[in-house]
């Protein structure tokens, strides 16, 4: 997968060599966290990770894994603070839903957390569950990505089972 749009975004799976720049962008991991920076690495070396970026460098990035039941399940989507709101995240879910092989796809995200409630809510997903107990305070609220977005499961040899 190799995706340009016209605004000079690309997005590909990142390659175990992009972790370093990954971390830098990465306001967790930048601030210090070397679980998330160690949770980076490990994702890039699995070949989970799809990064943007243009011409200066990476912009944001995204983790796809299939730990939710089976299911696809977004468990990371992070852009760089100084390239929020300029559709990177929109780009990121895109690619996503493109690479996805299982009938549904989720992501959660806190509920304190508004402009990614708003960025899943534009890009067509759906609010279908609230977990409490992961954040103290701050509950997970889980989104589906309706499967007409989603390429037919079946046809790549994919799960479709609920």
């Amino acid at each position: 997968m190799d995706v340009e749009n016209l605004s000079g975004l690309q997005v590909d799976r990142a390659e175990p060599s992009d972790w370093p720049a990954l971390a830098k962008i990465d306001s967790v991991a930048a601030a210090g966290d070397h679980a998330r920076r160690d949770s980076i690495r490990r994702w890039c070396a699995q070949g989970v990770a799809v990064m943007a970026r243009d011409s200066s460098g990476p912009l944001g990035y995204s983790v796809l894994e299939y730990s939710f039941f089976e299911q696809g399940l977004v468990t990371m989507l992070m852009v760089a603070p100084g390239a929020r709101r300029r559709g990177v995240g929109a780009q990121l879910l895109t690619a996503v839903e493109t690479i996805c092989t299982t009938a549904k796809l989720f992501t959660s995200t806190n509920v304190s957390n508004h402009p990614m409630q708003q960025l899943l809510q534009h890009a067509g997903w759906h609010p279908v569950g609230l977990l409490h107990g992961l954040d103290e305070g701050d509950p997970e609220l889980f989104y589906l990505r309706p499967s007409t977005r989603l390429r037919d499961a079946t046809a790549l040899g994919g799960s479709t089972t609920s």
